[in-house]
């Protein structure tokens, strides 16, 4: 804005003497007089291709062919402006009187193009020290003493049609804004200017409304109010504030996005496709800081992220990564859909899942949004529905450095109890995922339900857990899965199990309620692996050892229910073998495995007790009495032998 309207008061004071002058020299002169006044003026290099041609009243007017203005001498060849024609005209009776009303200034397709050094330099400083040894003082800027128009001069309009800007940071990204139509007016010279523009640089065209109070303030380096319009692809910023010259601004902000995507697109972001919940239509409302050396504030931020509503604020950095930090709160957050269909039934169709239990996803991970921010966001919220697991009311604070972010839960409420502990995402060389928790006061059902897809066992209990997975999909990281871990519960059912049935009768259908329940365990390559589960219950005892595997999503595990007064109350014990995919495993009594099960260290007592009790009653049966030294086989072979085998077996129960 400067470097034009300072084009623009030495170009209108060419006007004047390009029009004295024209009764007396030809056009190529003039254009020649023109070049070597701007170069006067500002140190560069004008060329008028095509001369110049004149028009006089109502209207002093200029009007030339393609131009060329020299760049800085450190930004490279190209001309920092051309374009195919410029059109100056100039109020004749407003001169007369000692006035300058500039009825219009227009570039016709002009290429602007924008620099700047690490130093802090810019090659749209017309009188920049250095630029060139004939640079002269600007006595038109300096009589405007702010580079804007001087007083007494007025721009009815300033139009760029059919533009370009290429802005060249040295050490940043280029930047290309193509299809420029913008219609400057200043109608007092201390007044307020009003810009409306059009520009489509990717997709999306682009409308801009805007005011400032008084440019000349503004271009002085004076703070001055400020209003802005920009809308595009159905969506709508609003600004009403206060900004500077240098960048400065703050006011007032709203947006209104009813698709993200394509207001991303308009700035030339493509491909983006955020999940619902996280702002697919967002409309946004806050006070804003904003400092020419890149940092934001917002303040009393409301944010309404298609359902979700997040209120607080923030403080951003701009910079690579972006720096942040941020206190929100929120109502009921519903962020289902980033579960997508991670462990369902379906899943069991994708490439490269098990088909015995289902298969996890095994759809690439992208975890490159790690490195896009570092800082630390704590927020609240009444409630968060992740789509696998429910939360209630959560305190947690989210801290981000080089691509790893630490969830720290300070408080959460899920599955009827309490959590708290660490999660962590790490994406630094290649994505991990870990954590430590401690609950309490657990719905078992629900967070077995949830989380494994095991519903037989109800009641509360306490658990803790630290685990470790890596791999670029949920496959790979669940048959990557290592850790430990324990549980407690004081009162609780099994179903699908009835101990006593089992004990009477062999069938193992029902449910069982027990008074205490304990286990440890490990994971490795994705195996849940337990060698200590105890379960009570008031006439029983039960232990379990086994394998979970949390990759393959299947199970092989032995529970061993123990009948405490069973058999003269010398213990009875019946195994049960829980084997196969979650999504249906067996459940069956082992008899063979409880013939090799030492209840209590007594299984050599009952063994003997047994023996002693056959042969008293084969010799009641058989009435003899065997010699010293005889085995009672010897003794037997006399007298019935077969009746004898015949007895022994209807004792036994096998006629």
């Amino acid at each position: 804005m400067r470097f034009i309207l300072r084009l623009v008061v030495v170009l209108v004071a060419l006007v004047v003497i390009a029009v004295g002058a024209l009764m007396f020299l030809p056009k190529e002169r003039i254009a020649a007089i023109v070049a070597d006044q701007v170069r006067a003026q500002t140190g560069r290099e004008l060329v008028i291709a095509e001369g110049v041609s004149l028009a006089f009243w109502p209207v002093l007017g200029v009007e030339t062919g393609p131009v060329r203005l020299a760049n800085a001498d450190w930004a490279g060849p190209d001309p920092m402006l051309e374009a195919r024609g410029l059109s100056i005209g100039v109020e004749a009776g407003a001169l007369i009187s000692g006035d300058i009303r500039i009825r219009h200034v227009v570039l016709d397709m002009p290429i602007i193009r924008l620099a700047t050094r690490s130093d802090g330099v810019v090659n749209w400083d017309l009188a920049q020290p250095g630029d060139t040894d004939t640079a002269t003082p600007d006595p038109a800027s300096d009589a405007a003493g702010s580079g804007g128009l001087p007083a007494g001069v007025t721009l009815e309009r300033l139009s760029l049609n059919d533009g370009r800007i290429l802005f060249s940071p040295e050490d940043g990204e280029r930047l290309d804004l193509k299809n420029i139509n913008v219609d400057i007016s200043l109608p007092e010279a201390d007044g307020a200017a009003r810009i409306v523009g059009r520009l489509t640089p990717f997709t999306e065209e682009i409308g801009i409304e805007a005011e400032i109070a008084r440019l000349s303030g503004m271009l002085a380096g004076e703070v001055v109010p400020i209003t802005a319009a920009i809308d595009t692809a159905g969506s709508a910023l609003n600004f009403a504030g206060r900004a500077s010259i240098t960048g400065d601004v703050a006011g007032r902000l709203s947006l209104n996005a009813p698709d993200t995507a394509a207001l991303a697109g308009a700035g030339g972001i493509t491909g983006l496709d955020l999940p619902r919940g996280l702002g697919r239509a967002a409309a946004i409302e806050t006070e804003v800081t904003y400092t020419s050396d890149g940092r934001l504030a917002l303040r009393d931020l409301v944010a309404t992220l298609d359902d979700n509503r997040l209120t607080g604020a923030a403080d951003i950095a701009v910079a690579d990564p972006i720096q942040i930090t941020a206190q929100l709160a929120a109502g009921a957050l519903d962020l289902s859909a980033l579960a997508g269909g991670g462990g369902s039934a379906e899943a069991g169709a994708q490439p490269g899942g098990d088909a015995a239990g289902g298969g996890w996803p095994t759809d690439p991970i992208d975890a490159s949004a790690l490195a896009l921010i570092e800082g630390s966001i704590s927020f609240v919220a009444d409630s968060i529905d992740t789509g696998s697991i429910k939360l209630g009311a959560t305190d947690a604070v989210l801290s981000i450095e080089r691509s790893r972010a630490v969830l720290n839960l300070r408080r959460a409420s899920v599955f009827d109890g309490g959590i708290t502990g660490q999660l962590v995402a790490n994406n630094r060389s290649g994505l991990s995922v870990g954590g430590a928790l401690s609950a309490t006061g657990i719905d078992m059902q629900k967070m077995l339900t949830d989380t494994a897809d095991v519903d037989r066992l109800t009641g509360d209990g306490e658990a803790e857990i630290e685990f470790l997975g890596s791999g670029n999909t949920v496959d790979a990281i669940m048959k990557s899965l290592s850790g430990k871990g324990s549980l407690k519960m004081e009162r609780g059912v099994i179903l699908g199990i009835d101990l006593d049935k089992l004990m009477r009768n062999g069938d193992a259908g029902g449910t069982t309620v027990f008074d205490n329940l304990s286990a440890s365990y490990t994971m490795a390559a994705g195996q849940f692996l337990n060698e200590d589960l105890r379960v009570l219950l008031s006439n029983f005892r039960a232990e379990g050892a086994g394998r979970i595997g949390l990759g393959p999503q299947d199970i092989d595990y032995t529970f061993t229910p123990i009948a405490l007064r069973a058999n003269s109350g010398k213990g009875l014990a019946i195994p049960v073998r829980i084997a196969g995919p979650w999504s249906g495993p067996r459940i069956i009594p082992d008899l063979e495995a409880a013939f090799d099960i030492d209840v209590d260290g007594k299984i050599e007592e009952v063994r003997q007790e047994a023996r002693e009790k056959v042969e008293q009653k084969v010799l009641e049966e058989l009435n003899v009495t065997p010699q010293e030294g005889q085995s009672l086989e010897d003794a037997a072979k006399e007298k019935l032998r077969g009746q004898a085998e015949r007895g022994l077996l209807k004792l036994l129960g096998q006629e």
